[in-house]
């Protein structure tokens, strides 16, 4: 094997997790608890995009609208990376954001964020589709 392959996916080695057995568990305003596969290296507002939950998100992640407003489960603080100065003024501007507070579109997953907890805030979730007429 070329020393830059990786190994096949059946053969153990390093770099070769399964991606696929990331999870994270998103909780929506109403209190329903969502697990999800994660993929190391994608922006958790992209995975809580892939799985259609109702996160807005109206800049597309790219950091300025902060309508992708979550609450990390405090054991999981200290896993993160801290925001820089750019979320931080960001996260200023939402009324009700504390320490807790992050944006989607700032977390990157990685392998130390397997099962991951996160709560969707009230300020960036989609309101529900307006039921059919019968």
């Amino acid at each position: 094997m070329h020393p830059t392959q990786s190994p096949p996916r059946d053969q153990p080695g390093p770099g070769n997790r399964d991606t696929a057995d990331l999870r994270i568990s998103v909780r929506l305003v109403d209190g329903s608890s969502h697990e999800r596969e994660a993929i190391s290296g994608l922006h958790l507002v992209e995975l809580m995009r892939a799985h259609t939950l109702p996160v807005k998100a109206e800049c597309g992640g790219a950091g300025v609208c902060a309508t992708c407003h979550v609450r990390i489960a405090p054991r999981w603080q200290g896993r993160l990376n801290p925001p820089d100065d750019d979320e931080l003024a960001k996260l200023d501007e939402i009324p009700g954001a504390d320490e807790f507070s992050r944006l989607a579109c700032q977390i990157v997953m990685t392998e130390a964020l397997d099962g991951l907890e996160i709560e969707l805030q009230h300020d960036s979730q989609l309101p529900p589709p307006p039921a059919e007429a019968a």
